[in-house]
């Protein structure tokens, strides 16, 4: 099945207003810059974003707080963004922080179709508050509901027709796991190319999980914090 689709904006034509989004990337890595460019556009707005941070000011997640489209962002870091620290402490965003392997499996927990996980992370905190505890050879666990999204928006280095995905480095840390948990996953990629044409033994994200694609454009792939030494 050809899944390819013209550009972002066909890519995310059905997104509106109110739904939940996982988005992936890791700090600024591997980010699908042009969906987050396209909803900018749009104007979707009482979004959910489920994703590892929330980007920075002028980047990322960050363009879409910059306009109000988020309601709530339910992320394991948050500390590069100051406009993000603004809404939540003018009480504008709601937010859930997790502990990142928390966040991850959860995703790979709906990717399953398992309804939930049992963690022993955030027992004793404020994490824990209205949450099942159970109790597993003397030790407490959390149980933690496998997140469900109407959407996966990924970001890959290469894919082909049928929606088979390559990631590179660091890209792989949620753009992998979110792929698998959307109803509707999409994946803009540099490079798109034939189906074959990708060694099946390199493939991260097998097509059946992915329903749109299609190459982006213009990546600025930015660096968080660049620190170099003197000469």
């Amino acid at each position: 099945m050809n899944k390819v689709v013209k550009d972002a904006d066909e890519a995310i034509h059905d997104i509106r207003d109110g739904m939940t989004l996982m988005l992936g990337g890791f700090g600024l890595c591997g980010l699908p810059e042009n969906c987050i460019a396209a909803l900018v556009r749009k104007g979707v707005k009482d979004l959910t974003c489920i994703s590892n941070n929330a980007g920075v000011d002028d980047f990322g997640i960050g363009l879409m707080l910059k306009q109000r489209q988020v309601k709530k962002m339910i992320s394991s870091y948050v500390g590069e963004n100051a406009e993000f620290e603004r809404q939540l402490l003018s009480g504008e965003l709601e937010v859930e922080l997790i502990p990142q392997g928390t966040l991850a499996t959860r995703c790979m927990a709906a990717g399953y179709g398992m309804p939930a996980i049992f963690t022993p992370a955030g027992i004793g905190t404020e994490v824990a508050i209205g949450k099942e505890v159970r109790n597993f050879n003397g030790k407490d666990y959390l149980m933690e509901l496998a997140f469900e999204a109407d959407f996966a928006i990924v970001k890959a280095w290469k894919g082909d027709r049928l929606g088979n995905l390559v990631y590179r480095a660091m890209a792989r840390n949620f753009n992998a796991v979110m792929a698998t948990a959307g109803k509707i996953t999409i994946a803009e990629v540099e490079e798109l190319v034939e189906p074959g044409e990708l060694d099946p033994d390199h493939i991260h994200t097998p097509g059946i999980y992915v329903h749109r694609i299609f190459q982006g454009k213009d990546y600025e792939k930015r660096i968080e914090q660049r620190t170099v030494r003197a000469r």
